[in-house]
């Protein structure tokens, strides 16, 4: 991948977009994962304002120091890049006193973690409302539109997605090219919304080297039947994970009304 133009390239797109939209920037949640860090840098080389927004809830403590090393930095080297922390902890245990908590614990615990990332949402587009900016998304290709592993009107919920056109393998070439922390670039990769610092691979059962094998080869249209040991078993993951969350991936299914009734 040619890292210079792709930068280059984004930059430009994402300018462009903020001035056609008459806007004077963009906010971000900062997760101190790659692809939040790599996102706000692209922000940040536009010369546009940039509000990254921190927003704990029970967070594992490496990912907030991640996090802030990260802020540090594109703040001293973009003049334009601002932060806060909001602090949704409190936030989330006053949700959870007013829900019926009762069900299977695995079931609760995944609206929970969804809660969690709409939470977040909303903190976004309250500053983003508050400063006229845009929300920056920073889905890649694979988690959105291969295993759609996101949360639907959480961290799915932005204005635009600058990176959700490369792959997390070109997500970390643009990181080594921004010079993006090296505590950030060898973390692995996670979605800190259990408050724990399970990695994204614990939860899907593959990495996304895998995850990127498969979703080509499923381009492809091959089947898993023509695979055998690990690769069959990562291309079943893969091909669940897409079944089962086309909903995110596609637009709202919309009932039409045929004219002769209107």
């Amino acid at each position: 991948m040619k890292v210079e133009k792709v930068t280059s390239h984004i930059v430009n797109w994402l300018k462009d977009y903020a001035t056609n939209a008459n806007v004077n920037g963009f906010v971000i949640g900062i997760s101190g994962g790659i692809d939040s860090a790599v996102t706000s840098t692209l922000c940040a080389k536009t010369g546009l304002n940039v509000l990254c927004i921190e927003m704990p809830i029970h967070q594992a403590k490496s990912h907030v120091t991640r996090g802030q090393e990260h802020i540090a930095q594109l703040k001293k080297q973009f003049k334009n890049v601002s932060a806060v922390n909001v602090d949704l902890t409190p936030v989330f245990e006053e949700f959870k006193t007013e829900v019926s908590l009762e069900g299977k614990p695995e079931i609760v615990d995944m609206a929970l973690a969804n809660t969690r990332a709409r939470l977040r949402m909303t903190t976004l587009y309250y500053h983003a409302g508050l400063l006229g900016l845009l929300v920056a998304g920073t889905g890649n290709k694979v988690e959105d539109f291969g295993v759609g592993f996101f949360t639907k009107y959480g961290d799915g919920g932005v204005d635009l997605c600058p990176i959700a056109d490369l792959l997390k393998s070109e997500v970390y070439q643009l990181g080594k090219y921004l010079q993006v922390p090296d505590t950030i670039m060898v973390a692995a990769p996670s979605d800190g919304l259990f408050g724990d610092a399970r990695s994204d691979e614990d939860q899907i059962g593959a990495n996304y080297e895998e995850l990127e094998w498969a979703m080509e080869i499923d381009t492809q249209g091959k089947k898993n039947k023509e695979f055998k040991g690990r690769q069959n078993e990562v291309f079943k993951i893969f091909k669940r994970y897409n079944t089962a969350n086309k909903h995110k991936m596609t637009p709202i299914p919309i009932c039409k009304i045929p004219k002769d009734f209107i």
